[in-house]
């Protein structure tokens, strides 16, 4: 009888475990800025910066972002950094993440504009990665919204 508890307890704790992980909340990520890298050949760098909000009671440690980013429906860039850090229980934190744009993605949206007649000063993203973890830690992130394109009296006030 005893080794039958044993056994069942050896095997519930584990599951019990795994079940926690499912009530984690998602992440809330967004564009928090894009800042010109110098270029290589025929593609475009940027950092992109990401504010991540953790709204869980327990701190996420990561270690290593992945990240792509689709600007109006279309793939755009995409970036990974072997950076570690923290974003704390209830609290935010700025990832910043080199990405490239291949001239592939630069030439489709340039297409994209010059067929609609006029650029947009808006455009829809959707930005989708992950958040590398350290143990069982790490969390996927998926967000949408929209990224603001400067316009000559907003450039003469940074």
């Amino acid at each position: 009888m005893k080794r039958r508890y044993v056994l069942l307890t050896l095997i519930a704790l584990p599951l019990t475990g795994c079940a926690g992980f499912g009530l984690r909340e998602p992440l809330r990520v967004s564009v928090a800025g894009l800042d010109p890298l110098p270029g290589e050949g025929m593609e475009a760098r940027f950092v992109l910066k990401m504010r991540v909000q953790n709204p869980n009671d327990t701190a996420l440690d990561f270690d290593g972002v992945v990240v792509d980013l689709e600007l109006a429906g279309k793939d755009f860039a995409s970036g990974v950094s072997d950076q570690r850090g923290n974003v704390p229980r209830y609290g935010e934190s700025i990832i910043a993440v080199p990405v490239t744009v291949p001239a592939t993605a630069i030439l489709k949206q340039m297409f994209s504009i010059a067929t609609t007649g006029k650029p947009p000063s808006k455009f829809e993203y959707r930005l989708t990665g992950h958040l590398g973890g350290i143990g069982l830690g790490g969390a996927r992130f998926e967000s949408e919204g929209e990224l603001e394109l400067p316009t000559k009296s907003k450039r003469g006030e940074l």
